[in-house]
């Protein structure tokens, strides 16, 4: 036992309680802000994913969808590798990155103001009824809101815990006198202070923990208002560990998307260290002296990071020139990504079915790149050997994406995601199956193709031309339906199936008269099952499209 000298008394227990007070508070704490996040991700989902889809060049619109978004999933870490990740996918142009990483540090701070209602007592009452309705319900919706819900209530309960944990260090001098090595009394110890906090959130990399706990020092008299604050500036600094080790190994411009937000964040902080104490005698005129030190806090950490969109939103264009000095493109060409995907976005299932969904659409549109090859294959346009090259090489890219869709899509759905997430998976699942199997078609094709010329078996003109108006046809079919599927038009089913009947008498009717031409002779047998296979597999490519139109409906 150690006797502190207001004879207040630190037992092992005491210690034990502290130690895991804190911890477990802290663990409960962040246990909630996930519950957050997955819960308002599966409610909001299709809402966030209108919001991307907005995004354009327009910094202001930009910014508020990083805003937006961030409040939401309550978490610029996520917000920032998400804008990583579609930058490295080449869905997202680097301004846009920019200016969502901006509205990120905006969206970051209603964290703090969660934090920094005076609830916490209502935490774990809020977090029981919550928490029943949330483990009972059948109606996801509710289920999913709920959930959100419960976050909230943990969120409360774990800094009720933390603060209980650190109560006792109220009463410690050597406590109280190890902290006020760190006041920021000074340039220097500002300095300190900035550091410390950026140092224990790119180790916890949290910034929404990292802040919990400074307001919760605060509240219990362990730091002053001035120390929590310029905490607050490291912690901003530390949070862009996570973007950093995001770009490791990813796109020159997704590294300069990372780097964009280190250095948005350094240099605001440097900038605002020379006027610290400035800052702090606005504060105190600006603020109530009777106010709440969390909201203090909260409003500090708002009104910084409201500043660093103020000055960089207008300068964001020589910026993202200095960017494109800082870090030059590569002398040789990188390899571009064989998808959009990008396991960066798995903690955001809202949008990582976006972009299995945009990876989907780019293989519709190497489908039809095939199809274009193999007509001019088939008419023995020049540069054949090159286009066949390119033809082979393009169903092995589409029999890899295929691989890595459901690779993604099944990780995505390792996760809590809602019954319309689920739904779509399982949707672009079979979408991508049938675009692969379209392919393999297509090189079928052109196997046939290059068996009658190696058997020195040329097809006739009449074959040519009945082939060439099949494939015309099919391709047209291929290309609406995918065009369908860019646009999520579910109402292409009836038009498909009138359209495949179509096809489907056509070839009947070609394969008839082939057959006709071999009973009286006038082709060879080869020759002829040549021409019926092909037209075989064009009626096949009819009915693999036709299946991506029933999943687009939801049909089967």
């Amino acid at each position: 036992m150690k006797v502190w000298d207001d004879g207040y008394t630190m037992t092992d227990p005491i210690l034990y309680d502290l130690v895991t007070g804190v911890i477990g508070g802290l663990c409960i704490f962040l246990l909630g802000m996930k519950h957050m996040s997955e819960g308002m991700q599966a409610v909001a989902g299709s809402r966030l994913r209108r919001m991307v889809a907005t995004l354009t060049d327009r910094r202001a619109l930009a910014c508020a969808t990083g805003a937006g978004v961030t409040a939401l999933i309550q978490s610029s870490s996520v917000t920032a590798v998400m804008a990583v990740g579609m930058v490295n996918a080449g869905v997202m142009t680097l301004t846009q990155a920019t200016g969502v990483i901006l509205g990120a540090d905006i969206g970051t701070t209603i964290t703090a103001w969660i934090v920094s209602m005076n609830v916490l007592q209502y935490g774990l009452p809020f977090l029981g009824v919550t928490g029943f309705v949330y483990l009972f319900s059948k109606n996801e919706r509710v289920r999913y809101t709920f959930m959100t819900l419960m976050g909230v209530g943990m969120v409360f309960f774990g800094l009720q815990l933390m603060k209980h944990g650190l109560e006792p260090l109220r009463h410690s001098e050597e406590v109280l006198a190890w902290f006020s090595r760190y006041e920021p009394t000074s340039y220097l110890g500002v300095m300190k202070c900035v550091l410390i906090g950026a140092a224990v959130t790119a180790i916890v990399q949290s910034s929404s923990a990292t802040v919990a706990i400074t307001i919760t020092l605060a509240r219990s008299e362990i730091i002053g208002f001035d120390a929590a604050v310029a905490l607050v500036l490291g912690q901003n600094i530390g949070t862009t560990i996570t973007a950093y080790l995001a770009c490791l190994g990813a796109s020159t411009n997704a590294k300069r998307a990372a780097y964009a937000h280190i250095g948005m964040k350094v240099i605001a902080v440097l900038l605002m260290v020379p006027c610290f104490f400035l800052y702090m005698r606005f504060l105190e005129r600006v603020l109530k002296p009777d106010m709440d030190i969390a909201k203090q806090i909260a409003f500090a950490h708002t009104l910084f990071n409201v500043l660093l969109v103020c000055l960089f939103l207008p300068l964001l264009t020589p910026f993202i020139t200095f960017l494109r000095w800082l870090v030059p493109d590569r002398p040789h060409k990188e390899v571009p990504h064989l998808t959009f995907l990008d396991v960066r976005l798995l903690d955001t299932p809202a949008f990582g079915i976006q972009q299995s969904l945009d990876e989907i659409i780019q293989m519709g549109g190497g489908v039809r790149k095939m199809l274009g090859w193999l007509r001019q294959s088939i008419c023995d346009e020049d540069g054949a050997e090159e286009r066949e090259k390119k033809l082979f090489h393009r169903e092995t890219v589409l029999d890899i994406m295929q691989k890595e869709i459901s690779e993604f899509l099944g990780s995505v759905l390792s996760g809590s995601v809602p019954h319309d997430v689920v739904e779509e998976a399982r949707k672009q699942l079979r979408i991508a199956d049938e675009y692969e199997s379209v392919s393999d078609y297509v090189v079928g094709i052109l196997k046939l193709d290059l068996k009658a010329g190696t058997l020195d078996l040329s097809l006739s003109q009449t074959a040519k031309e009945d082939i060439l108006r099949l494939h015309d046809r099919v391709s047209c079919y291929v290309e609406m339906i995918s065009e369908a599927v860019s646009v999520g038009n579910t109402e292409v089913l009836s038009k498909a199936c009138t359209e495949g009947d179509i096809i489907t008498r056509m070839m009947k009717d070609l394969r008839y008269a082939h057959i006709a031409k071999l009973e009286q002779k006038d082709a060879s047998a080869l020759n002829c099952l040549i021409v019926v296979d092909m037209l075989q597999a064009y009626r096949k490519i009819k009915d693999h499209a036709f299946n991506i139109a029933e999943a687009l409906a939801g049909e089967k």
